[in-house]
């Protein structure tokens, strides 16, 4: 997927209404930080929730908060969904490393309510990993990224990538048996 044809979260915007908004949250319209909020929130949130684990609605406020505070800069609305990944797995990343340094606390997200055991089965194993290995995995199989994209996003040579990836996967089926 790339960056030009790059997936929106769902309430799919057109480039015309995307570049109106995000003008708008620029010169600080109020009504147009709402409806990008509402539209960003849940995306940010897709990104986070598997790297952050139980802090993951924390590192999605805080990567929100860095959005919005930092749109300013954002120089092509169309770059919207590419730049707001990259400042949600940044956060992500460092939520995760924090909560590695303090000790790893009981189950706190919501399972999936149609199989609560594997869900948490593979937030067990998730937690296993560490941050980098977390975010390599996210953003490769359940954010569907190529491994030059994940490579671009954390800012690491892609033989990084591919070699974080081939750890990752490998620790998280020891972590699943």
């Amino acid at each position: 997927m790339a960056a030009e044809t790059e997936e929106k979260p769902s309430g799919e915007l057109d480039q015309d209404t995307l570049e109106r908004l995000v003008r708008g949250a620029q010169r600080g319209d109020a009504l147009a930080m709402d409806e990008l909020l509402g539209v960003l929130t849940p995306y940010i949130g897709r990104i986070c929730g598997p790297v952050a684990l139980q802090d993951g609605a924390d590192a999605t406020q805080e990567a929100l908060i860095q959005v919005f505070r930092n749109i300013r800069q954002l120089k092509t609305p169309s770059a919207l969904f590419g730049w707001a990944r990259t400042v949600a797995v940044r956060e992500a990343v460092r939520y995760a490393k924090q909560r590695r340094r303090v000790v790893v606390s009981e189950l706190d997200d919501e399972p999936a309510p149609d199989d609560l055991e594997l869900a948490s089965d593979v937030d067990d194993a998730l937690r296993r990993l560490s941050p980098e290995h977390q975010a390599v995995l996210t953003l490769r199989h359940i954010e569907g990224l190529s491994e030059k994209e994940v490579s671009e996003i954390l800012a690491v040579p892609i033989g990084t990538v591919r070699s974080r990836l081939f750890r990752a996967r490998h620790l998280f089926r020891n972590a699943w048996q």
